[in-house]
């Protein structure tokens, strides 16, 4: 995840979160922003196949990871305000 931004994550943080099947994603955001900053904006619980930290203006995240099992899977950046756009499908064939 390569965050092209100037401003500080505090400000303007994004992460890269991909979702387990059946977490409802609206849910999720909803108690991410409840986690806070210290958190990395992400609830407690196992709900993640993988996520990167946050990351701000100028700065690059790589994560590893084992993919899952075949499907569709939701993806999200949990940093406030932002998953109603940057969301998607990751998709394991």
């Amino acid at each position: 995840l390569v965050n092209d931004g100037e401003l500080p994550k505090e400000a303007m943080g994004h992460n890269f979160v991909i979702l387990k099947q059946g977490v409802d994603m609206a849910d999720f955001a909803t108690r991410a922003v409840a986690a806070g900053m210290e958190a990395g904006y992400l609830p407690e619980g196992d709900e993640t196949v993988a996520h990167t930290t946050l990351t701000g203006g100028g700065e690059t995240v790589t994560i590893t990871f084992d993919a899952p099992a075949k499907g569709s899977y939701d993806f999200l950046c949990s940093f406030p305000g932002h998953w109603g756009m940057m969301k998607g499908k990751f998709i394991v064939e």
